[in-house]
């Protein structure tokens, strides 16, 4: 494997070397295209730290043990969010319905809790760890203590056992096909799924 390793960056500084960063950029695309057809679907995953609450949108999400019940996240380490849970060792998570609209996505998805209080004026409870929970346009919640974390490159995965639930509605939940077919919504910079398109 290292000499696999070894043999990626020698080509990779090579090609950089002789402007030939284009194939490389092919090989990328044929990556992208075959991972576009992972299922995903959309949440927003918050934390707090103090008086500080935040959430963001997440596509990478998944079950991942049943007993105890666990969930793993992935969130990029430049997000408030990914600084909260590291602080606080719980998340929530929200799952969204496909009613949600993509001014509400967007408050939880293209702006910084940096910037603005994404909690104004939304309906949202604290759960039994601290953690916000919204509630617009929500299937389901649940929160986490976070049990386990695992760097993977500009992203931690943060599995998570899950300590409380509630099914808010019966709608279908969004998936990350509907939202980019149905709803036109596109990744934020800081996606794992983000295309820089």
């Amino acid at each position: 494997m290292e000499t696999l390793i070894f043999l990626f960056v020698l080509v990779y500084n090579k090609c950089r070397q002789f402007g030939l960063l284009t194939i490389l950029r092919g090989c990328d695309y044929m990556f992208q295209e075959a991972l576009d057809k992972i299922s995903y679907g959309l949440y927003i995953v918050t934390s707090r730290d103090s008086e500080k609450l935040n959430g963001q949108i997440v596509d990478a999400l998944m079950q991942t043990a049943a007993i105890p019940p666990a969930v793993s996240i992935s969130i990029n380490k430049n997000n408030l969010t990914h600084e909260l849970i590291m602080k606080s060792k719980v998340f929530g998570v929200t799952v969204l319905s496909e009613e949600t609209p993509m001014i509400f996505i967007g408050r939880f998805g293209f702006k910084s809790g940096r910037d603005i209080d994404k909690f104004e004026g939304i309906n949202y409870e604290i759960g039994k760890t601290g953690t916000p929970l919204v509630l617009e346009y929500a299937v389901s919640v649940f929160e986490a203590e976070v049990v386990d974390y695992v760097d993977s490159f500009t992203h931690t995965i943060f599995v998570g056992k899950i300590v409380d639930t509630k099914v808010v509605s019966d709608k279908r939940p969004m998936t990350y096909l509907y939202y980019r077919e149905v709803v036109k919504g596109k990744s934020p910079k800081n996606a794992p799924t983000y295309k820089g398109k």
